[in-house]
């Protein structure tokens, strides 16, 4: 089988935002009422590694990673806070890893985009 390079290309316009944008889990919302957009654009034949863009709009929820996720921030601003208080402030170019078992909180200020890459031991 003949495989081929897949481009990741973001849609950061509003209008696409909003026509694509679904509530987080309520249960899981700490402020505001945010909305976010999963754009999957690869999934490997094991179905333990993706890749995509992600958005949000503002508001702050709970976090608890069961994957390793590789993040690059495209726009905007995100807070995460661990479960130990430790605060980092990420900003649009800012690349990051968020390791399995990691637990805390994620805020987005204002809106928000990244590329992601999710690797879930089976």
């Amino acid at each position: 089988m003949h495989k081929q390079l897949l481009r990741v290309v973001a849609d950061s316009s509003h209008q696409a935002f909003e026509d694509k944008a679904m509530p987080i889990a309520v249960d899981r919302v700490l402020a505001g009422a945010p909305k976010e957009v999963i754009d999957n654009l690869f999934t490997n034949s094991k179905e333990n590694f993706f890749c995509g863009v992600w958005s949000s709009d503002s508001g702050k929820w709970t976090l608890n990673y069961t994957e390793d996720e590789f993040c690059y921030l495209i726009k905007g601003k995100a807070i995460l806070t661990d479960s130990q208080g430790k605060v980092e402030e990420l900003n649009a170019g800012d690349a990051f890893v968020i390791p399995a078992g990691y637990q805390g909180t994620w805020e987005t200020v204002g809106e928000a985009q990244k590329f992601y890459a999710i690797y879930e031991e089976l």
